[in-house]
This record gives structure tokens, sequence and C-alpha cells, in this order.
């Protein structure tokens, strides 16, 4: 409530001053300036001085240096009299401008003047409350973007700590608290007391360093029955320098939930894709079997072969089907050994073919041969049956700034927006016998090489797939 207050008295000033301004601004073709106004007062005075001078004269014809005592006794006070009357008013506003800006240096601008007389200080006052004006509204604005910014910051899932000089946390949000503290404020605790309140496996993850996913068991009642589950985390933790002083910022947010409705959409979609594959195979499969039944059972054997070799074909799609998802789901983890380039592509073109375009490098590269070539011939046979020209189909290599880049370019049809943004998600192909795995068998091997894929039409026509590996 005192807020609001405040703000009510800000917004009466802010008006009242605005007033002012208007008014000043309407009375200024009627200044008089500070130098007439002084030059008129002096004119007086000398006026004054030179008919008393002459009237004191005419008392005292014979006494001159009485005439000039007399004349300083009177106009020496008036003088000062009226300087003062002059002055008092200006020396007024210029305590008020001092109590101002001391007022400004505190960070109250709710303050205002005023000055009646039309001259060069009115303008002085009205910039001074112009000025006002324009820091009260900086600061509202101000006020109102902290407001927001702490709105989202103490709402948003994901828990905030702000640590300064490896010492006291000095900010914490709502779900920090819940998560690390149990609800209760955290700020002025150490990172460390913190931390003895966790779970193991989350102070390990904390105490670790760098960023990256966890897990953390936890133990729940069932029926009345202990049962343990997992917990996924994600941390990231960023370093900074505020006010002079180092802050570290950790950010920890919970991914389980998020993750399990991944992983059952994931799971819809495998089982579509697998009963729509097993469909596709067991059903002619189950239809010629019935027919070879019939066939022999009239002892017509003469397609007896051609209905086995069908059955043969079905099953083997079938099976390299499996193999497809096996291989996916089973990837190793990347046996690095170092080869040279020309012995890398010579072996790659023995198996698939296509035009090497520019030289290869000089120096050796190390990786896992196997995994990479078979993420190469998956994208050298997107290429090809891409609708491009065997020609066409060609493959480069190249040393970048920190790494290796290969290009590998066809120029069949391309693909559209929605085929490009979908064309490394698993289980998604445009073909009518694809499994779609090649491509995200492809970027599962580079990332886990530490490298990324990326994907483009050229201009000319067909599509470019970029690796970049690390150097």
């Amino acid at each position: 409530m005192p807020t609001e207050k405040t703000d009510a008295a800000t917004t009466v000033s802010a008006t009242t001053a605005a007033t002012t301004n208007k008014s000043a601004a309407t009375d200024r073709s009627f200044a008089i300036s500070l130098a007439a106004r002084f030059s008129l007062a002096a004119f007086l005075l000398v006026l004054t001085t030179l008919a008393l001078s002459y009237g004191i004269s005419l008392l005292f014809p014979h006494d001159p240096f009485s005439v000039v005592l007399v004349v300083v006794m009177v106009m020496l006070p008036l003088t000062i009299i009226v300087m003062r009357s002059q002055l008092h008013a200006m020396l007024a506003l210029f305590r008020a401008l001092s109590g101002t800006v001391i007022s400004y240096q505190d960070g109250d601008y709710s303050l205002g003047l005023h000055w009646d007389r039309r001259d060069e200080l009115a303008a002085l006052v009205d910039a001074h409350n112009a000025l006002g004006n324009v820091l009260r509204e900086q600061r509202l604005n101000l006020i109102q973007r902290e407001l927001l910014l702490d709105t989202m910051v103490q709402n948003t899932p994901v828990a905030m700590l702000l640590i300064a000089d490896q010492g006291p946390v000095v900010f914490a949000n709502i779900a920090a608290r819940q998560l690390l503290f149990e609800g209760r404020k955290i700020e002025g605790h150490t990172l460390s007391d913190v931390l003895r309140h966790l779970s193991p496996s989350l102070r390990e993850a904390i105490d670790r360093g760098g960023d990256g996913l966890f897990t953390v068991s936890s133990k729940t009642l069932i029926d009345g029955n202990p049962d343990e589950d997992e917990e996924v985390y994600h941390l990231a933790r960023r370093n900074f320098s505020l006010n002079g002083r180092s802050h570290e910022l950790l950010l920890l947010r919970h991914l389980t939930t998020e993750l399990r409705r991944q992983e059952v959409r994931t799971w819809k979609k495998v089982i579509r894709v697998i009963s729509h594959e097993l469909n596709n195979s067991l059903a002619p499969v189950a239809s010629l079997a019935n027919s070879g039944g019939e066939l022999l059972r009239r002892g017509q054997l003469e397609r007896l072969p051609e209905i086995l070799s069908t059955i043969e074909e079905r099953t083997r799609h079938l099976e390299s089907f499996i193999h497809g998802y096996a291989s996916f789901a089973k990837l190793p983890t990347p046996r690095i050994e170092a080869t040279a380039w020309t012995t890398f592509i010579s072996r790659l073109q023995s198996q698939i073919g296509f035009h090497l375009s520019g030289d290869l490098p000089e120096d050796t590269v190390s990786f896992d041969i196997a995994q990479m070539e078979q993420a190469l011939l998956n994208l050298l046979k997107n290429a090809h049956e891409s609708g491009s020209a065997a020609e066409h189909v060609s493959l480069s290599v190249r040393r970048i700034q920190g790494g290796i880049r290969i290009d590998v370019m066809d120029q069949g049809s391309g693909m559209n927006d929605a085929v490009m943004a979908n064309a490394l998600v698993p289980f998604y192909s445009t073909k009518r016998s694809g499994t779609g795995l090649g491509l995200a068998l492809a970027r599962e091997i580079i990332e886990a090489h530490g490298g990324r894929i990326l994907m483009r039409n050229r201009q000319e026509g067909g599509v470019m797939v970029t690796l970049i590996l690390p150097g």
C-alpha cells in the first residue's frame, strides 16, 4: 500500500509540474530579463541619488561634505534593501534547486519547483522540472520492468541460484527454494549448507561442475510399499562479473515429465512404424503361403518357386528392417583411431559411387572408421535415391577453423520445408520402403563424435548435407 500512495503522490506532482510548465510557457511572451530588472533598479537608484543630492545641496549650499554624508547615509541602506529584495527570491530558488538535486540523488523525483517571475530563471526552472518528469517516468518504467522480470524469474519452473564470490547465495527463486531447501529462504546460506540437505547424486552433480543431465533417485510409497523412481535434471552454470564481484548462476531444470512425454510419443511412433512394416511383410507372406498350400494340394507345382522366392524377398526385407532398428538402438561408443583421408575415401568409393570434389586434406583424421563409413554411406545412398544423376552425386572434404567439414551434395529434386524440418527425426521417411533411420543414424554418429549435421537446399537444385567434425 505505501507503494500505491507514493505512485499517487508522484502522479499529482507530475501533473502539477506539467501545469506549471504550461503556465510558464504561456507567460513567456511577457518575460522581463534579469538584466532589464537590475538595470531598471540601478537607474532608479541613481536617479534617486541625484534627486536627493540636489535637494540636500539646497539645504546646505556651502557644505558639500554634509551633502555627501547625508546622501550616503540615506542611499546605502536603501540600495541594500532594494538589492536584497531583488536577490532574496533568487537565493531561495537556488536553495530549492540544491534541495531537489539532493532529492534526485536519493532517488526521489517527486519534487518540483515554481518561479512566478518571467525571466531567465523561469526557463531554468522549467528545464529542471522537465528533467524531474523524465527521471520520474524512467524510474516508473524501470520499476515496471523489474516487477515483470521478478515475476517471470520467481514463477519459472527452472530453479535459479545466484552465488557471490563462491560464498553466500544472494538470490534464489521459488523453484530453487522448493527443490533445494524445503521451501525455506536460501539467501545468506552458503552452497555447502544447501548441498548438505540434498541427495548424494544431486550433490555430486553440483559439486562436479559443468553442464549436463543427471538422475536423482527418489523413494515414493505405492500401496504402502516403498518404490524407487529416477528423476532427471539438467544443470547449467554460468559465471559473470556484477558490481566488480564474480558471481555464479546455477540453473537446475526438472526434465522428468517432459522426457517421459517424449518417450511415450517416441514409443508410439516406433510401434506404428513397426506395425506398419510387419503388416506390409506378413500379410503378403501369409497370402502367398496360403496360395502355395493350395497349389501344392492341387499338385500344381510350377508356380511354387516364384511364390517361395517372393516369400524369401519379403522376409529378407523384414530382416533388414529389424536389423536397421537394432543398429540404431545399439550404437556403441565410437572407437577413435587415426587414418589417412585418401585411404578412407578410397574404401568408401569401393562401396558406392560418387564424385570427389576438391583435394583431400593431407593430414590424418581420427574417428571411428566403421561408424563414419556407415554415416557417409547412408548420406550417399540418399543422394543417389534423390533422383539425381550418379555423376552429380559428389563429396568434398576440407579443413576449416577448429574442425573438418564434409559436404555430400546431389542435384535431385530437393526437399520442401516440411520434409527438411523432419528429415533428421528418427522414423520419419517419405520413401515407400524407407525406415526413417538413415539420416537419424548419421546424426547419432556425428553427434557421438562431438560434431553436428546441417542440411539445406542448393540453389542449383538438390540437397547439401554438411558434417562438421572437431579437428
